[in-house]
């Protein structure tokens, strides 16, 4: 059955505006660090990208300026951030480099496999929820951010690219359902399971098959359908899940 779709809060949603909200009142310094660090590497924040003055960035993230500043040093420490001074000057993005396939073995073996099947159990059930919610309650042409993602990712040529614009997409889905708990879900997914998918999406076959299941969550959220779409995202992430264990087993 086709749900009725909610009305849009224009105010709310995006992938990048869940990056700059408040975090855990709680949050010490390594909060602020994983949150910007995990927008940085799955290419939410653009590499080169200026981000905002230190006043403006604490506010947005709810932190004193003295907690942001420790967590820009700690990310300048990562390679995360580089800053320049004087005119034109202030804290830019470093976009790292993808691990090599050895150390991405390497890590790959470090979970098990009952591990890496609760991973994908998790990654599967946010990006469901993320799917169901978007199709009630996104409009069709509020889904260009997506359709522009999965153009993106037909067009990487390297594994590398494929795994981040691949995240993004998952990001993006989650961000459509106008849920910023679920959007900061999917993104630390994505810093967990993220480069491991270099070591199966260099497979163009498998590019292309990916290529189409994001394509038709997209068509299911755009036709209201949110039990379909929930079902094919859910897929997605499933068969994902099954090449990175079938590879584990073989390391």
């Amino acid at each position: 059955m086709v749900a009725v779709k909610q009305p849009v809060n224009r105010n709310t949603g995006g992938a990048r505006s869940a990056v700059f909200t408040p975090v855990d009142n709680r949050a010490r310094v390594e909060t602020v660090v994983r949150r910007l660090g995990d927008a940085i590497e799955l290419g939410l924040l653009a590499d080169g990208e200026q981000l905002p003055g230190e006043s403006e960035l604490a506010g947005q993230l709810g932190v004193s300026t003295v907690t942001l500043r420790e967590a820009l040093m700690a990310l300048r420490q990562q390679g995360l951030v580089t800053t320049r001074r004087g005119r034109g000057g202030g804290s830019f993005v470093s976009l790292p480099a993808i691990p090599g396939e050895e150390r991405l073995k390497v890590r790959l073996a470090g979970w098990s496999t009952e591990e890496l099947r609760d991973l994908g159990d998790h990654w599967a059930a946010v990006s469901g929820a993320a799917a169901r919610l978007a199709a009630q309650r996104t409009e069709p042409d509020d889904l260009h951010q997506l359709r522009r993602t999965l153009e993106q990712f037909e067009q990487a040529e390297d594994a590398a690219a494929r795994s981040r614009v691949y995240g993004r997409f998952h990001v993006e889905l989650a961000a459509a359902a106008q849920s910023a708990r679920l959007t900061r879900g999917q993104v630390a997914l994505q810093t967990e399971v993220g480069a491991l998918l270099c070591l199966v999406l260099g497979d163009d076959a498998y590019r292309q098959e990916v290529a189409d299941r994001h394509r038709a969550v997209i068509s299911a959220v755009q036709d209201g359908a949110d039990d379909t779409a929930r079902a094919l995202a859910e897929r997605c992430v499933q068969a994902s899940t099954a090449r990175l264990i079938t590879l584990r087993l073989t390391l």
